[in-house]
């Protein structure tokens, strides 16, 4: 990606870049979306559709985003985006912090600008953070106070690119509700496997002083004390667990507030448990597959593995691929956790059933998978048993997630879905409210 982005910023070759000049105001090192597009067919040589498709993978990665929007997208219209800094690509393997995160936004309040206006999001991380970093909100607010000076310095244009650089920068990182975080790949891990270590010098890693070099049997002694000593260090700290207790805690606040709205030990659910009740009502409920709550469907934005579970998710999602021609995908998935579950003396004709389908020459229903997942796959069918295609599901599942789930979730058709949700839970408190009102009058008093 980075390699395309050199390209397309290029002086002479690349994306026109230019400065858009108001009635009061000036754009600087902007582009519009139907030039980036323009761009890539022509560079790439593929259709409008593809590059579109290129493009939002490259935005939500934080290349280049839209100047006026928190949603790493793409349109081909006159939408005004933005080239990145190389500074913040994430191949340089960034790991910000909370505290970086709320010097930010507490910087961001301190500009009474309208285009650097908290989002509502926004607002709502902030008073986390401060309620979180409460004891040293002061150092907070000093280290945001000093930035912000710093800012004013420089020249207004140069600050108003920089400022929207460093917004995309957050948006890779602390994304919006509903928008994807590429930041759950490993790309860090990834990247730091490729780190050079730093190594010492010999007689450091022999524990010998450099000044005095001893002989070569009282080197050997002490290199072997030496590797004996790490060895004792190493499977001590196998028993030992590596991860921040901070980092831990992080993590598990976070799926604490999330899905605090579906504890049955918090929030009462709306329907109760028909094992304790007696009340089939949230059974017939799954078969009409009617009146779907709001909560219910805001699940499904979780991650995708929250919207398969849900078996009206599941249908939507499914009807949603189908519009988009890539349904095979999903049925392939579903075919390869149904194998798992089979009684051992089916697995042999459901595996030959699965690659005549799915992955065969002559498939009926071919899928798209990459040459590497396609070999083992294939490699695996010499011997076959429940768990050979599990390779090309896992290539599968991370195709749906990071690509079809993302597009459903900014589609009109989860969006109706859930604004139909919204109404009928209005709807259903608007009756509950003037049944209410008329059984009041008749109560004795």
């Amino acid at each position: 990606m980075e390699a395309i982005v050199e390209k397309m910023s290029d002086e002479v070759t690349g994306v026109p870049v230019k400065t858009v000049k108001n009635f009061m105001t000036k754009t600087p090192s902007v582009f519009t979306g139907t030039d980036l597009i323009s761009w890539m067919m022509k560079a790439m040589a593929i259709d409008d559709q593809e590059a579109l498709h290129v493009a939002h993978l490259m935005a939500s990665h934080g290349y280049f985003f839209p100047i006026d929007d928190h949603c790493l997208t793409v349109k081909n219209d006159n939408t005004f985006y933005r080239f990145q800094t190389p500074y913040f690509w994430p191949s340089n393997c960034w790991e910000p912090e909370n505290t970086d995160y709320a010097v930010y936004l507490c910087k961001r309040t301190m500009q009474n600008k309208t285009r650097l206006e908290l989002a509502d999001y926004e607002a709502e991380n902030l008073a986390k953070l401060q309620k979180m970093f409460s004891r040293k909100w002061e150092f907070i607010f000093m280290q945001a106070e000093a930035q912000s000076k710093v800012d004013k310095k420089r020249d207004k244009l140069e600050r108003k690119v920089l400022d929207s650089q460093e917004r995309a920068f957050w948006d890779v990182y602390r994304p919006m509700p509903g928008c994807v975080n590429t930041t759950e790949m490993d790309i860090k891990k990834a990247c730091r496997t490729y780190k050079p270590t730093s190594k010492s010098s010999k007689h450091h890693q022999l524990g010998i002083a450099s000044t005095d070099v001893p002989s070569q049997s009282e080197s050997s002694v002490s290199a072997i004390e030496t590797l004996n000593k790490e060895i004792d260090m190493l499977k001590a700290r196998l028993d030992r667990t590596s991860t921040k207790v901070s980092k831990v805690s992080e993590a598990l606040i976070a799926y604490s507030e999330q899905y605090m709205e579906y504890d049955p030990f918090v929030v009462q659910p709306e329907l109760t448990n028909p094992w304790i009740s007696d009340n089939p009502e949230m059974w017939e409920q799954e078969k009409l597959a009617k009146e779907i709550a709001t909560r219910r469907v805001k699940r499904w934005a979780f991650s995708l593995q929250e919207l398969l579970q849900d078996p009206v998710g599941r249908e939507q999602f499914t009807r949603f691929l189908d519009k988009e021609f890539s349904g095979e995908n999903l049925k392939f998935w579903e075919a390869v956790q149904e194998l798992k579950t089979l009684p051992q003396k089916e697995v042999q004709n459901k595996v030959n059933e699965i690659w005549n389908e799915f992955l065969a020459p002559d498939a009926s229903c071919p899928i798209n998978v990459d040459s590497r997942s396609y070999e083992i796959t294939k490699k695996n069918l010499q011997k076959p048993d429940r768990w050979c295609f599990d390779i090309a599901a896992a290539h599968v599942y991370h195709l749906m997630k990071s690509d079809s789930y993302s597009r459903y979730l900014r589609s009109e058709m989860y969006k109706d879905f859930l604004s139909g949700s919204k109404k009928k839970e209005l709807s259903n408190l608007l009756l509950i409210r003037l049944s209410i009102a008329t059984l009041l009058p008749t109560l004795p008093r």
